[in-house]
Order: C-alpha cells, then structure tokens, then sequence
C-alpha cells in the first residue's frame, strides 16, 4: 500500500510514528508538505503538482495532519486526492469543520451530544446581555479556530470578561463564550477514535495556576476508562464531522460529559507516553483492512 502523510514537517512526533510504523510493516510512505503542493486545474482535470511530479495518482492513503495555520490550503489539497478516489483519513469537510470550534458545536448541539452552553455573537453593544445567557462571570472566551490550548482564556469577573470580548470584537476576532465548569478542575478528556471504535484515552489535567488542561500548555496526563456514554460521545462526534480518525475532548460535570471539541489531526506524543496504546499501529492496522 501506498501512503501518503501530509504535514509540514517530517520532524514532527506524530507524522514520525506513523511513518515510522506504516515502513514497519511493509507499506511505501512519503512524507508530503502540503504546504508546497500546487493544484493544477485545467480542461475538467486536476493535478497536484509536489516537487515537479504529479502525484495526483500516486497514493492508495492519505493520511492528512493539517494544523490549524494551513486549514484552508491543505483543505484544498485532500479535496481533490478525494475526488481523484484516494481514501482519506480525515474528509475536507471534516477538517474544515472541527477547524472551526463554533461550526463543530453547531453540529453536535443539532444532534443531541452534549457541550457546555455556549454564545458566539459579533455585538458589542450589548456584552453585558451576552455574559448574562450564560449564567454570569466566570466565563471561558475562545478563539473559534485556536489550537493546544492557545487563545483560550477564563473571565474570572464580569468586568474583565467585557474588557476582553469588548478588544476582540474591535478587531473583528472570531470568538465563542462558554460556561465555566468549575467541577472539571482543569481536567479534560481525549478519547482517540478510530474507525467508530475508542481505541484509547486519557485524562488530562492542567498546571495548578493553569485552567486549562491542554498538555502542550504544560499539563500533564495518565490513561483513563471511559464510560458507555462517553464512548458513545466520542464515537458519535468522529462520525458527525466525517472523520475516520479523530480526537474528542470531554470534560465531565454535574450534568454529565460535554463535548468541547473534536481534533482531525490529534496528536499522538501525549497520549501515546501517557497510556502505552501504540496508536500509530492501530491507524495502520486499520487502514491496511481497507477495500481498495
């Protein structure tokens, strides 16, 4: 089997293990920076042009890691290896919509899985009302398209919540606000699904000075059993967003698990030291019982 990985680098942990484990066992594998892959359009045919070759017909995989910062190019890129009939790990749309974390709690509200409440607005004449649908300070104000924990930040009081969203809204930033969940206690949850099946997870718990849970802002983690329902979260939220492979982040509160967002390139170094789980063998096992 041919596969492809697309990412920016092949210095990065998780483009190395799955590279590392599909040479393993037997499959060709290139490491392909989307980031210089030119789509050709012409006449009702489409290339992609990677270092002077047409690699259009080249891959029975693509296994796409698209951060945030080349959505909407790498996007482009697995949209035409998909309709050239190449399976694809993670859709177009998929990418597009977990991208964007007020497009991915539409859908999941739209179809009953739980999340934290949560306002998006770009009013700024009436923020005060806005803080008020959600219960009052302290809230949580997000970039809808932020990454690892970054641009998120917690409005301990109302006055500092308007102040924040009040400078966001004046430069035209994209933001969400949600309740605070006080009793997660800066812990969360990654369950890591592949093909409608959990195939491992862990919880992950923040700085002590730090609400935020995420690992690559300096938090730590450990391997963790997930309920039914859990489980049904997580396998439910990959299939909505049309994602073989994805990462689902829960926290768990008084009124049970809440999804809080869904990744379509979720990265493998924490959870893989944390839990043991070789995941990157579980993603090429699973491809390799593909019907091509």
């Amino acid at each position: 089997m041919t596969i492809f990985i697309l990412s920016v680098s092949d210095q990065i942990y998780s483009t190395q293990r799955i590279f590392k484990e599909a040479n393993r066992r037997g499959h060709k594998v290139r490491i392909i920076n989307h980031l210089k892959c030119a789509i050709k359009l012409s006449e009702g045919k489409s290339e992609i042009i990677y270092e002077g070759e047409n690699i259009i017909d080249v891959p029975d995989v693509i296994i796409p890691r698209i951060g945030a910062s080349s959505t909407r190019h790498g996007a482009a890129v697995v949209k035409e290896f998909e309709m050239n009939g190449v399976y694809i790990t993670a859709t177009s749309l998929g990418i597009l919509q977990s991208q964007n974390k007020a497009r991915t709690l539409q859908i999941m509200n739209r179809k009953n899985i739980p999340i934290p409440d949560t306002l998006f607005s770009v009013n700024p004449e009436n923020i005060g009302e806005q803080i008020d649908l959600l219960g009052g300070a302290p809230i949580i104000i997000k970039l809808q398209e932020g990454t690892h924990g970054s641009g998120v930040i917690l409005a301990e009081s109302k006055k500092s919540a308007k102040s924040i969203i009040d400078t966001m809204y004046s430069t035209n930033t994209s933001i969400l606000l949600q309740e605070f969940i006080a009793e997660s206690n800066s812990e969360d949850i990654r369950a890591f699904v592949i093909n409608g099946k959990v195939v491992s997870s862990m919880k992950r718990k923040g700085l002590e000075d730090d609400f935020r849970s995420n690992i690559h802002q300096g938090g730590n983690g450990f391997k963790v059993n997930l309920s039914s329902e859990e489980k049904e979260i997580a396998i439910k939220a990959a299939k909505y967003l049309s994602l073989p492979i994805a990462g689902v982040d829960m926290i768990r509160s008084k009124r049970g698990s809440l999804l809080i967002e869904v990744n379509s390139t979720p990265g493998l170094q924490g959870i893989e030291a944390y839990t043991r789980d070789n995941i990157a063998k579980e993603i090429v096992k699973f491809l390799e019982n593909l019907t091509f």
